[in-house]
């Protein structure tokens, strides 16, 4: 990217409001565990680049499972959010893109970014050069054969599965939404190899409606979910685990799909 495509980009990413504590908060929090859940069944090593790390949620979590790790994030906001949490981890406030340390890590993760960029082919590049040779490269975006969007599609509320939302292209910031076949694809343009690929969390709902649900549903035993007379379950944690579970078998239909990456 040229100096003046750069500053643009920066500008861009500064004026997206999204954050994973800021919108859909409560479903948010159990998809942030089960995305760092997943990234550490399939991470290698003691070191960890993590881009971008926004307000530094996913980050504190892996923080307590690598001996050094260095975040980097386009968004101001998020860079200083994510500092006061972790005053003790480096911080990059930059592109990606425009990213700049002599350092290569066992582990490289890119959640949440590829929808974001402009040529996601060129930031894969970037991103496998501070990978060690036998590293790992973890990749996760937005999956638009998720069933919630089948579902929808059927319904006639989307057009078609990957059609972008006003929330999408003006919150979020996405430009472009991925499915298995097309994530591969990138990648293997981008002259890397794919090891394995997956799914996070089965959700038959949306966003804001999964959060609805995860605060107001019926989770009492015999209420709504639960066998009547087993004391001392919390069916909200057992839904939440049983979508991610159930989702390993069904990449295809899962809200979150994932990548993972060598040289």
């Amino acid at each position: 990217m040229k100096k003046n495509q750069i500053e643009d980009e920066k500008q861009r990413q500064d004026m997206f409001p999204w954050s994973r504590t800021t919108f859909h908060s409560e479903y948010n929090k159990y998809l942030a565990y089960y995305k760092v859940l997943s990234c550490l069944e399939n991470s290698k090593g003691t070191t960890l680049l993590d881009m971008p790390c926004g307000d530094g949620l996913l980050t504190k979590m892996f923080a307590e499972k690598f001996e050094r790790v260095v975040g980097v994030d386009a968004s101001a906001p998020h860079v200083k959010a994510a500092r006061e949490l972790l005053p003790d981890l480096e911080f990059h406030e930059c592109l990606i893109e425009d990213l700049k340390i002599n350092e290569k890590f066992d582990s490289v993760f890119m959640l949440d970014v590829l929808e974001h960029v402009i040529d996601p082919v060129e930031l894969l590049k970037k991103a496998s050069s501070f990978m060690k040779d036998d590293g790992v490269m973890i990749v996760h975006v937005p999956n638009s054969n998720a069933i919630n969007r089948k579902l929808n599609v059927i319904m006639g509320s989307l057009k078609s599965c990957d059609e972008l939302s006003p929330f999408d292209i003006n919150i979020a910031g996405h430009r472009r939404s991925y499915t298995l076949e097309s994530l591969e694809k990138e990648i293997t343009q981008a002259g890397l190899k794919v090891t394995s690929m997956g799914g996070i969390f089965l959700k038959l709902l949306s966003t804001p409606q999964m959060d609805w649900f995860l605060k107001n549903g019926l989770w009492d035993s015999g209420h709504g979910w639960g066998r009547e007379g087993i004391e001392g379950v919390d069916w909200k944690e057992e839904f939440c685990r049983a979508s991610y579970e159930l989702g390993k078998s069904r990449p295809e239909d899962c809200n979150v799909i994932y990548a993972c990456i060598s040289k």
